[in-house]
């Protein structure tokens, strides 16, 4: 389905260690920041769409932040789909104006786990966070890196992917961090230093593993239409798509292969694109593996052939598929289901001109993907300029 939205403005809190700043005001931060991106007001909102937060107790986020914010939106809504929340929100936001309920919706989420004084052990809380099975995963104590290590044993297993192959997405996504001045880790690393840190959960080094950050941001969607009346240029949502492959991970079917060859297809689909046109690609990456198995179902190379395809530099700056140049969960931020939103406001930045030395050259196309849950969930959106 085509939907006439753009997205007009965006924002982000500080990420990091962020003391002080309790999730509602980080997600303030990052809605004054957007707001003024787009050159608009909260009076200007009219719709809202939030995601849960871990560290606090609120029983309807969207409610919560809507009154901290001092609105009333005539659509709100509170999405879960996990790490996918954040390109469903735009998405989601979309069909709200298409259906005539607002005409400028704030999508925004983020929070502390980090500094929070509610998450003292954040690992420990997102592994009890639901990633498992209650009754036939969870008595055996899995951490969600445990869960991940899965499939990347078993893509090793059948195709001869190497631990290298999984350390260069890290060595290509912790660069483009260290070119990024607001990420929370910008060190660079090399191959070698992935694979000499310390081993988390066999195949997993601990640099092939995301950040636990505090963080949020914001993103103003409206009509393409009134979108080019704004501040920004605008960045158009060209199309959009769902997959879903399994629950729990033991109900896996094929443990490498997932919903996103189905949400990428409808995408594409949708948008009236070739993979061929994709000039950056916002991948979720919140382990190694699942770079690469998404590369593989989103149809940028064969299944199995993930592994050769990242080597080269081909998904650093510069190289054929420039992949997650903010940073990512691996480098700039993860405050939990915000953390893939951050992949769109990249995305936005990226169709801009705006990344400063992470910016692709002529990039016209951004395919930004998320993913929920233990590679269960996942939704990919195109986007494009105006």
């Amino acid at each position: 389905m085509k939907l006439d939205a753009a997205i007009a403005g965006v924002g982000e809190s500080a990420v990091g260690v962020v003391p002080g700043r309790p999730a509602l005001q980080l997600q303030s931060d990052a809605t004054h920041a957007a707001l003024s991106d787009a050159g608009l007001t909260l009076a200007d909102i009219d719709g809202l769409i939030t995601v849960p937060v871990s560290v606090e107790a609120w029983s309807v986020p969207c409610a919560v932040v809507a009154n901290h914010l001092g609105i009333s939106p005539s659509y709100l809504s509170t999405l879960n789909l996990a790490g996918a929340s954040g390109a469903a929100m735009i998405h989601h936001a979309a069909l709200a104006i298409a259906a005539g309920e607002a005409d400028t919706v704030l999508c925004v989420a983020g929070q502390n786990p980090l500094s929070s004084a509610r998450a003292r052990d954040p690992i420990k809380a997102m592994a009890e966070s639901g990633a498992a099975h209650p009754q036939h995963e969870m008595p055996y104590g899995p951490l969600i890196p445990s869960l991940y290590a899965l499939i990347a044993q078993r893509h090793m297993h059948e195709f001869g992917t190497t631990s290298a192959q999984l350390a260069e997405i890290a060595a290509a996504i912790r660069g483009h961090g260290a070119l990024n001045p607001r990420a929370h880790k910008r060190e660079r690393v090399e191959v070698a230093d992935v694979l000499a840190s310390r081993m988390v959960t066999s195949p997993l080094h601990v640099l092939d593993c995301s950040v636990v950050s505090d963080g949020a941001c914001a993103a103003i969607v409206t009509s393409a239409e009134r979108a080019r009346d704004l501040r920004q240029k605008p960045v158009r949502l060209l199309g959009q798509g769902y997959g879903l492959s399994h629950s729990y991970i033991g109900e896996y079917r094929d443990m490498v292969t997932t919903g996103a060859v189905r949400s990428g297809e409808r995408a594409f689909q949708s948008a009236g694109l070739k993979r061929s046109d994709v000039d950056v690609a916002e991948i979720y990456d919140c382990f190694t593996i699942t770079v690469l198995v998404e590369l593989e179902d989103l149809g940028f190379c064969a299944k199995g052939e993930g592994g050769s395809f990242v080597e080269g530099g081909r998904i650093r700056l510069g190289g054929e598929l420039p992949i997650t140049t903010h940073g990512g969960l691996l480098s700039y931020a993860h405050p939990g289901y915000a953390g893939g939103f951050f992949h769109v406001i990249e995305a936005v930045r990226q169709m801009r001109g705006e990344a400063g030395e992470r910016q692709v050259k002529d990039a016209k196309v951004a395919l930004v993907h998320g993913n929920g849950g233990v590679a269960s969930i996942h939704c990919t959106l195109l986007l494009g300029g105006p």
